[in-house]
């Protein structure tokens, strides 16, 4: 980038996309700040293990030069599927997309956590959430925070995930309930309070089907199993079922009804996990996900193309970050670097977009066959 001044280059959101983009644009000396409105790192949970694939997640991890410190935290083992009957709890073949390639597991806390460290002190401005942008009319944007004060930049990234406050400046789509939710809950410590379930689980994950409801059970670092219960429903499934999400006891029944039938060893899951149970319902934007162009201006990750937890949303969140900072980098000005970025981003997320349209379908699909 050419300029009078070194560009003032905000990021919104320091999940993955946004940290991988800094990262990369602070190895080759430009300066960049992240707004996150937690207020720490720990702030909340991070969310399960990802598989880090070697044409996207780790081309990003080799740009950003932490490929070695990744690969230092990741599971191998972790590529392992098991898929089981539901009703005789035999096993079966995996109906769903190859894990041959290079893909190891990571916990996203463990793999975010990798960024951070490697970001230069003070480069997150921690408890500052964005709450709009408006446009200064020369190309450059101000950032309206929850204080009640303003940060001007030459380039706004928003890398603020699904309910992104900076997406609205350039599209006026929002992300649509999928007709799917899952059902979160998990085991602590499993491989010695849990030994059969965690023996059955394996080193990776596993995955019970019948018609569009499954059980995913997903082996994490440090002992822990994530389990997920997916099933198509109204978004409001709770009203009509007479159940509060947080009525441990009322979830529980409701889920013994809906998996009824299942081999008992499955549903150890509903009834001996540790702690309560989460709602997540999921939501998607549309697919392709576009915008017109406007300068100084765009998005990244799941702000730019929310997809099902199917396909590459990580691992291209981390691809879009790298390759919005190499264009800045290499490009004349920032919005040739952003059109140059744009260019090549959103023909590759509309792709996996569909891809992962197709997959949530085939695994959950609308009615039970």
């Amino acid at each position: 980038m050419n300029s009078a001044h070194a560009p003032r280059i905000a990021v919104v959101g320091a999940g993955l996309g946004g940290l991988a983009c800094a990262r990369v644009l602070q190895q080759h000396g430009h300066a960049v700040t992240i707004f996150e409105r937690d207020t720490s790192a720990g702030a909340r949970p991070q969310g399960g293990s990802l598989d880090i694939h070697a044409d996207t997640g780790q081309v990003a991890l080799r740009a950003a030069g932490l490929h070695d410190g990744f690969r230092a935290l990741a599971r191998p083992e972790g590529q392992e599927w098991r898929v089981l009957d539901p009703v005789t709890a035999t096993p079966l073949p995996f109906p769903g997309p190859g894990h041959g390639d290079d893909s190891p597991e990571i916990d996203r806390g463990q793999l975010r956590g990798l960024l951070l460290e490697a970001l230069a002190p003070g480069t997150i401005r921690w408890g500052c959430s964005v709450t709009g942008v408006t446009s200064l009319g020369d190309g450059t944007w101000r950032l309206h925070l929850d204080d009640g004060t303003a940060e001007d930049a030459d380039l706004v990234v928003g890398a603020d995930g699904a309910w992104s406050r900076i997406r609205p400046a350039l599209s006026d789509s929002e992300p649509g309930y999928t007709g799917v939710t899952f059902i979160e809950t998990g085991f602590d410590d499993c491989d010695t309070r849990h030994p059969d379930f965690a023996r059955m689980v394996g080193n990776g994950t596993l995955l019970a089907k019948a018609g569009s409801k499954i059980l995913f059970a997903q082996r994490n670092s440090k002992g822990h199993i994530r389990v997920y219960f997916a099933f198509r429903a109204p978004q409001n499934w709770q009203g009509p079922a007479d159940v509060e999400i947080g009525d441990t006891e009322a979830v529980r029944a409701h889920l013994l009804e809906l998996f009824d039938g299942w081999h008992e060893s499955l549903l150890y899951a509903v009834r001996h996990h540790d702690g309560g149970f989460i709602n997540r319902p999921l939501f998607v934007l549309p697919a392709p996900h576009t915008w017109e162009h406007l300068p100084g201006i765009t998005l990244l990750g799941d702000a730019a193309h929310l997809m099902p937890p199917v396909g590459l949303g990580a691992n291209l969140a981390m691809l879009d970050g790298t390759d919005l900072a190499h264009a800045l980098i290499t490009e004349s000005s920032i919005d040739d670097a952003v059109r140059a970025y744009e260019s090549l981003m959103l023909p590759r997320s509309a792709k996996a977009a569909q891809g992962s349209a197709e997959t949530l379908a085939d695994l959950i699909p609308p009615t039970d066959s």
